[in-house]
């Protein structure tokens, strides 16, 4: 079996143990010796839905089986299945079945058995085929992904930087201070790259508490006490794979799940604990479709098998 689908499974099985109790994200991550900003785009890509949604989904097809198959009342059920309060429970349950815990007790038809597994809300929580056979190599398919992801050796850069926290859709707000304080000191490309870093996994962090880097590589000595606005750091090089995008930015998450929900689970690497790079090609607003061109370029190493 598939590497990467063994380690989902693990984290799966994880899941299905320790329904009751409370589980962080960082400790699915240890389970699946990823690191925890690899391992949500990883599990989410391969299994269809954030951790977060899967655990949720998990607990209450297990509060089904006790709503019907023993006379438990709805508050030891909440507890038995992780819930932290018995609204908290009843919120989450009736959105994933459209039918209270009471409904369904009285009259346990309400549901299918398939929105038992899935809930009614197919598009969040259903899982994608690939998953179950990403252990089936599909040479024609993998011959694709290797001809559009390269993979490349970085040089470590120094980098000027400007720090947004809120939605991704909002980035402009960052890039603006740095474009303007980039432009101050004549750095423009090609000599000077402009790489965006998300910090967070929007799928899996609340959207006010996403992070992201707008970042321009800097060289040469000049003050860098003049404004309060600008951070220094330094990217780490090291192996990367590219993956070349070039599309509206609203379709720039199919790149991540490319990557890691199909190239990397049937590749010969694995994810390195550094942060991806999305070195900005292009400004969308001078491309005559409105497209956004970006390099995307992932940290790998070698997977030990």
């Amino acid at each position: 079996m598939n590497h990467y689908s063994d380690r989902m499974d693990q984290v799966i099985q994880y899941i299905e143990d320790n329904l009751s109790r409370k589980i962080s994200l960082k400790e699915l991550a240890e389970v699946s010796n990823f690191s925890k900003y690899h391992f949500t785009r990883v599990f989410s890509s391969m299994v269809g839905m954030t951790p977060y949604a899967f655990l949720n989904t998990k607990r209450l097809n297990k509060s089904v089986e006790y709503l019907v198959g023993t006379n438990k009342t709805v508050l030891e059920i909440s507890m038995l299945c992780g819930f932290d309060s018995v609204s908290n429970f009843n919120q989450a349950f009736k959105k994933l079945y459209d039918h209270t815990p009471s409904d369904v007790r009285r009259n346990p038809k309400v549901i299918s058995n398939n929105s038992v597994q899935y809930g009614n809300n197919q598009k969040e929580t259903e899982q994608p085929s690939r998953y179950a056979g990403s252990g089936v190599k599909n040479h024609f398919l993998r011959r694709i992904w290797e001809m559009n992801i390269i993979i490349k050796e970085l040089p470590d850069y120094e980098v000027a930087y400007v720090r947004h926290t809120g939605s991704y859709l909002e980035t402009h707000k960052a890039w603006g201070k740095i474009g303007e304080w980039a432009a101050k000191n004549n750095f423009f490309p090609p000599e000077h790259y402009f790489i965006g870093i998300s910090l967070d996994d929007p799928s899996s962090t609340e959207e006010y508490e996403c992070r992201y880097d707008a970042c321009v590589t800097i060289h040469g000595v000049f003050n860098q006490n003049i404004d309060r606005d600008i951070e220094y750091r330094t990217l780490s090089g090291g192996l990367y794979a590219l993956y070349s995008f070039y599309d509206t930015i609203d379709k720039f998450a199919i790149a991540y799940q490319v990557v890691y929900g199909q190239w990397l689970p049937n590749s010969e690497y694995e994810p390195d604990n550094k942060y991806c790079l999305e070195f900005c090609m292009n400004n969308p607003s001078d491309d005559p479709e409105g497209k956004a061109k970006i390099d995307l370029y992932v940290p790998i190493r070698k997977r030990v098998i």
